[in-house]
């Protein structure tokens, strides 16, 4: 590319970067909304959840079209292409982190009526471990920073370890009480969708690393702890 597009570009890429950040914290924002809604039982927070879920939708569309549209108009080689696939492998993980938490908001509604049995501290870990894990995830892709995104696929094993305990204390629920067994179910369902959050955030660390060293570190995540 001449100078002048060259320019262009990198402006359009700077800026594609920015809308990938603001998605992230609509997504991180819409789970941390819909767990409060869980442990409150506060439907309006939890309609609040659903509602946004649209805008999620509309700025993930925007940023993948704007993605293609890079390519299409620039035709970047090596790492610039690079980059933009995974723009838009990311977009698609983070309107999936949106979707998990509409999942989350709809238990929370469901469960409104039955008898409180969150296993509260492990589902607030759980929320707050993955916002964070997509939140550095994000940081790692702008800023090219491969060792944080390393990190982040590490920080998976507590949150599925939060998962199995959350397995757990309902199961020992269940059995005790067969009344609580269609709200432990439900709980479940959340526990799994957080888990699946922070599934979705290692998939994007793995994108980083990628991008950065040219290694694919997906399902050998052990070579990324071992590192």
């Amino acid at each position: 590319m001449t100078p002048e597009p060259q320019r262009h570009f990198h402006e359009e890429l700077s800026h594609l970067k920015q809308r990938l950040l603001a998605i992230s914290s609509e997504a991180e924002d819409a789970v941390g909304l819909a767990v409060d809604a869980l442990l409150t039982r506060d439907r309006e927070k939890a309609r609040a959840v659903i509602r946004g879920d649209h805008a999620i939708d509309v700025l993930e569309t925007g940023i993948e079209e704007q993605g293609f549209q890079l390519i299409a108009l620039h035709q970047p080689m090596a790492k610039d292409l690079r980059l933009l696939f995974s723009a838009i492998r990311i977009v698609n993980d983070l309107e999936r982190v949106g979707d998990h938490a509409v999942n989350i908001a709809q238990s929370a509604e469901r469960l409104i009526d039955h008898p409180q049995i969150v296993p509260e501290p492990e589902v607030v870990e759980m929320a707050r471990l993955a916002r964070q894990m997509l939140a550095d995830a994000l940081s790692a892709f702008v800023r090219g920073d491969a060792p944080l995104a390393r990190d982040v696929c590490r920080r998976d094993d507590a949150v599925d370890a939060l998962n199995d305990s959350v397995y757990r204390i309902l199961l020992t629920h269940m059995m005790e009480d067969p009344r609580v067994i269609g709200a432990g179910m439900e709980l479940l369902l959340v526990s799994r969708n957080l888990e699946r959050v922070a599934d979705l955030a290692t998939n994007v660390a793995e994108d980083v690393v990628f991008l950065v060293e040219g290694k694919t570190i997906k399902h050998h995540a052990e070579d990324g702890r071992a590192e």
